[in-house]
């Protein structure tokens, strides 16, 4: 080397050395020597890191991936392929399962030429790039440095010549590629070599690569739990934390989403301290926005794993993944998706997007989307508070919008105008029941002070369905806020129409005394708004509420009213509810002529005013009586058309009735098989409809007409 004040005028390469003669020097020359001993490379063939202690489940996947890499005639999975690309979210266990598959396969003599392991960094600010890859790889095929070429090509040509070969050597190589991120980082990593395999860990899809594809998800809570004992036994065997406490254990499995890295991260937080109870670190993680804070062991970090796949997405996915953690269900539709984003255009490049990434899944359906629960915790809390309330917002307007749609067309009548969005009440139901999980969260917002504009019409739009679905405590929370909230403005009208849904809801949870006050209370509103219509409604829920309560002497006197108010209104369908309710009053009283009448009335009035699901109700309430006063042959033909009628509106509760009703006519017939498999189907229709109670008087009466023609 020349010093700073000299030059070299003249001088040539020979071989080892610098020639500087006829060099003029100009002040001090200053050389440094290197000298190197000509010796073959070092190879690097065994590089495979140790396998994972708490290794557990992935049967399947584990089956899989031995199938790819098994050698041509060992497998039956089909033609062999030269690659295998495992996908999933960040920490589930990509690497765990490719690094304990090799291991696997190396311990049955597939791969007697060697394991070869590049890290290609694929999330990382300076990922690995295809070139440095394959200068790595023939490195550790012991290619010395100054004979590897410096273009891609002329690096991919040696690299598939080293491994040939290695294969006529010493026999087929497997070649780990670990955390790729795009295609183009693994395409030159492919062996010319059939005997050869690569096997490819990616959080993206790699459907280019032309192999075999490998999704890999959250592990079952079964196989959580067993990661949880099989990481605390591997740091001290005679810890027993998670077998002495199950119930905490599969809290905590719960917790991590089932995600391996959540689980080793809270098995080490349970080793940091050794006298920690499962349950406290539970307790800890049960703070949803606090628990990817406490998924954390100073080395590895669930956020930090979810910031590398996040930082990578283009604007419009990381804006859409935001949204989609704030969706109100477990699930989000491409329409909530839409509602979500305040836009009218299907967002399936981004979606699909998220899915390529692995940070969104497809739902039970094609129009189904699925977020990992972290990953929903790390969306919700990646977005700005206002862009929270704004969601909310939107959600609360959709579900107004499009419930109040499904639920006018459960209550359509023909006559009236038809509802255009739904065809059939089948379709509003399935939309509903779709939607259900989210419906439930969203009526929880309302009772916070900035979602209460939505209470009331929320109420309206959703009070049917949840009637319907029996979900009582849902109704009561939003009819006490759409009260609350019509208080609030003032409208004593609207206050009303919430009494008298609360009343309704209250009732049917049991809570008579509350459901009669309400209503009582509700009546009184409509009476000093001179409401006749919203009367008559209000009387017929109290005297629904007073019958349940056993004060049936009041009840069939508002009822008996009701039937007049109704008449003078000229509303046939109300005047038919108030003659099957007082039929059922009736009935209780041991009246049974005046009952059968009543109901004889309601079922002719309610089929007039177009409502066949509500005239099946007063169908099954004419056949119970029928029975009362054994005509049990009639009261069977006139269940089996109430049980029809409920059945094409998916009306299972009422379904259920109808079941109940004909196996008691079958009992009443002595026809003890007909009566026990109805009685049983009855017990299904229940246990679908939450009708978990009827569900089980109903299996039991089934138990009982097991054994009747043996008593």
């Amino acid at each position: 080397m020349l010093g700073t004040g000299g030059s070299m005028m003249s001088g040539q390469y020979e071989g080892d050395h610098l020639d500087f003669r006829d060099a003029a020097f100009h002040g001090p020359v200053f050389a440094k020597v290197e000298q190197y001993a000509r010796q073959p490379a070092p190879t690097a063939l065994a590089a495979l890191p140790a396998r994972v202690a708490a290794f557990t489940g992935r049967i399947e996947e584990l089956r899989c991936l031995l199938d790819v890499l098994a050698p041509s005639g060992v497998s039956d999975a089909g033609p062999a392929v030269a690659s295998v690309a495992v996908s999933g979210l960040g920490g589930v266990g990509k690497t765990t399962l490719a690094v304990t598959a090799v291991h696997e396969a190396c311990s049955r003599g597939w791969f007697p030429g060697g394991v070869l392991v590049v890290d290609l960094h694929g999330h990382e600010d300076d990922p690995t790039t295809a070139g440095q890859a394959l200068e790595t790889l023939l490195r550790a095929l012991g290619t010395p440095a100054d004979q590897i070429p410096v273009s891609l090509d002329e690096r991919g040509a040696l690299y598939r010549s080293e491994l040939a070969r290695r294969a006529e050597e010493d026999g087929a190589v497997l070649v780990l590629a670990d955390n790729a991120s795009t295609v183009q980082q693994v395409r030159p990593l492919l062996p010319g070599d059939t005997r050869h395999r690569l096997l490819v860990t990616s959080r993206e899809v790699l459907p280019q690569l032309g192999g075999r594809l490998l999704t890999l998800r959250a592990l079952t809570p079964q196989e959580a739990v067993v990661l949880l004992d099989r990481a605390l036994h591997a740091a001290d065997p005679s810890d027993a934390r998670i077998a002495q406490a199950p119930g905490p254990a599969a809290q905590l499995a719960s917790c991590c989403g089932y995600l391996p890295l959540a689980l080793q991260i809270a098995a080490a937080l349970l080793m940091m301290d050794g006298g920690k109870p499962v349950h406290e670190l539970v307790r800890e993680l049960s703070v949803t926005g606090r628990r990817l804070v406490q998924l954390d062991d100073g080395e590895r970090s669930v956020r930090a794993a979810f910031d590398l796949s996040y930082r990578r997405l283009p604007s419009e996915q990381a804006y859409l993944l935001r949204l989609l953690a704030l969706a109100p269900g477990p699930e989000a539709s491409t329409e909530m998706v839409m509602a979500l984003s305040g836009t009218d255009t299907e967002p399936m490049g981004a979606l699909e997007g998220l899915v390529r990434h692995r940070l969104l899944e497809r739902g039970n359906g094609r129009d189904q989307w699925r977020l990992h629960d972290l990953v929903r915790a790390y969306g919700a809390a990646a977005g700005p508070a206002d862009e929270a309330r704004e969601v909310r917002r939107r959600v609360l307007e959709f579900y107004i919008r499009v419930g109040g749609e499904a639920a006018g067309r459960l209550r359509w009548r023909s006559g009236g105008q038809k509802p255009t969005r739904f065809a059939d009440p089948a379709r509003a139901l399935t939309w509903l029941d779709r939607e259900c999980d989210g419906l439930l969260t969203a009526v929880q917002w309302v009772s916070e002070a900035e979602h209460s504009w939505s209470a009331v019409s929320l109420n309206r739009a959703l009070g049917p369905y949840l009637s319907w679905r029996r979900y009582f405590e849902a109704w009561i929370t939003v009819a006490r806020a759409a009260r609350q909230a019509a208080r609030g403005n003032a409208d004593r009208s609207a206050e009303a129409d919430a009494l008298t849904d609360l009343g309704s809801a209250l009732r049917q949870a049991g809570r008579r005394t509350e459901a009669i006050d309400a209503h009582t209370a509700a009546c009184t509103l409509f009476e000093q708004g001179d409401d006749l219509p919203g009367l008559a409604m209000a009387r017929n829920a109290l005297g629904i509420a007073l019958q349940e309560a056993g004060r049936l002497l009041e009840s069939v006197e508002v009822h008996t009213s009701n039937t007049r108010l109704f008449r003078s209104l000229m509303d046939d369908w109300g005047e038919g509810l108030a003659w099957t309710n007082l039929g059922g009053a009736l009935r209780n009283l041991r009246r049974a002529a005046e009952a059968a009448d009543a109901h004889q009335r309601a079922c002719v009035l309610l089929q007039t005013a177009g409502d066949r699901h509500t005239a099946a109700s007063a169908q099954g309430n004419l056949a119970r009586c029928l029975l009362d006063v054994d005509r049990p042959s009639e009261a069977i033909a006139m269940y089996r058309q109430a049980l029809a009628t409920h059945t094409e509106f998916n009306d299972w509760y009422g379904a259920g009735i109808a079941l109940a009703g004909l196996a008691l006519a079958y009992e009443n017939t002595q026809d003890h098989a007909q009566a026990q498999d109805h009685w049983s189907r009855a017990a299904e229709v229940f246990t679908r409809a939450n009708a978990y109670q009827d569900a089980a008087a109903a299996a039991r009466s089934a138990a009982t007409e097991a054994s009747g023609p043996q008593r």
